[in-house]
């Protein structure tokens, strides 16, 4: 399998690496086949991509999600997901109860090389658009009509790579094309993580840079109106269950780690 993506796209080996990795140890805390698959098909040395911290954050994230996505679901049986910035995620075979919805939104090349990794599934759909334009909203508007469940937006590992404007942007076509309302998760990087980019563990690594960073979902709220902020947590919550070096990051540098921030409009 050969691969062509852009900058920013790469990073998405960052967690296909790491999700590998645990997938294979003796206990591990995740499981994902899919990315040990595609690991083992491009046949890359997964050590630039996987250092103890982002390994860490990366693990914490997905259990964190996974969690709160399944009990959303479990709510909603017919909820249609629309993963942003999808990269190699395999989330749907997680979250699978037979009724979802689910979308793969990324740009074009991202696509194309998801494309060559995964096959077509029912209630899966890709779509090679640009998440700050109004392209890929209408088979998503499609799928929702006759549901009654609010639609839900991930966004793992994006917003970082975008600038304020840019955010402000994506959330503007969330409220124009589903004016009925929604939930957005979006992982949320820090100000001083913007700032220390070049100290990252395995985005150092890459030729991608940190476009911006808060220090509170309030300040994602503020760039447009008709969102509230309804709860934020830390990766630290999980790390810190894990390892004595999870408790120390928690403990000296609580700022420092990213957070999932959940917003509704």
């Amino acid at each position: 399998m050969e691969l062509k993506l852009g900058d920013v796209q790469t990073t998405a080996l960052i967690p296909l690496a790491i999700k590998a990795n645990e997938t294979m140890r003796k206990k591990p805390r995740i499981k994902d086949q899919k990315a040990v698959e595609i690991i083992k098909a491009l046949k890359i040395n997964t050590k630039q991509y996987d250092k103890f911290m982002s390994h860490e954050g990366v693990i914490a994230r997905t259990i964190m999600l996974d969690s709160q996505l399944k009990g959303i679901i479990k709510k909603a049986p017919d909820t249609v997901i629309v993963n942003v910035g999808a990269g190699f995620d395999d989330r749907f075979s997680r979250m699978d109860n037979g009724k979802i919805a689910w979308f793969d939104l990324d740009l074009p090349d991202a696509i194309a090389a998801r494309r060559k990794a995964f096959s077509e599934r029912q209630r899966v759909t890709m779509i090679a658009g640009n998440a700050l334009e109004n392209d890929w909203c209408e088979p998503v508007q499609k799928t929702l009509a006759g549901r009654k469940s609010k639609p839900v937006f991930i966004a793992e590992g994006l917003f970082m790579y975008l600038t304020l404007d840019q955010i402000r942007t994506f959330l503007e076509v969330l409220k124009n094309n589903f004016s009925g309302g929604g939930i957005l998760i979006a992982e949320q990087n820090c100000k001083m993580m913007q700032k220390n980019e070049k100290h990252h563990d395995t985005v150092k690594n890459t030729k991608a840079h940190f476009m911006s960073g808060t220090d509170s979902g309030q300040e994602i709220v503020d760039l447009t109106d008709g969102f509230t902020l309804v709860e934020e947590h830390s990766f630290n919550e999980e790390m810190k269950k894990h390892s004595i070096r999870g408790k120390l990051f928690a403990l000296l540098l609580p700022q420092m780690n990213d957070r999932w921030a959940t917003f509704r409009w």
